[in-house]
């Protein structure tokens, strides 16, 4: 399944009725099992409904960082990101990729 960033927004945990989707690198996680988590209220809900590799990357919950651009990212920062795509991978359910 292929998803576009807009359509992905759909799925950040506001509709009980639809999973709560988290993109990293592209790649559309089902992270419902975390819902305590990612839901509405939970630490890291401004995820939810977006990629949020550049946030995870710079270990930010900022707005201006929640985006997929790993443009000007140091090494470091690639290699944090590459940890939370692992974590992702063994936790949760790839179910789309993100389309442009």
């Amino acid at each position: 399944m292929e998803l576009t960033a807009q359509q992905l927004r759909q799925y950040d945990g506001s509709d009980p009725s639809k999973p709560i989707y988290v993109a990293v690198k592209g790649r559309v996680y089902d992270v419902t099992a975390g819902k305590s988590f990612y839901g509405p209220g939970g630490p890291y809900a401004m995820f939810a409904g977006k990629d949020a590799s550049r946030a995870l990357a710079k270990m930010s919950k900022n707005d201006e960082d929640i985006s997929a651009s790993l443009d000007g990212l140091s090494d470091k920062e690639i290699g944090v990101l590459n940890d939370w795509e692992n974590k992702f991978q063994a936790k949760y359910p790839v179910v789309a990729t993100v389309i442009n």
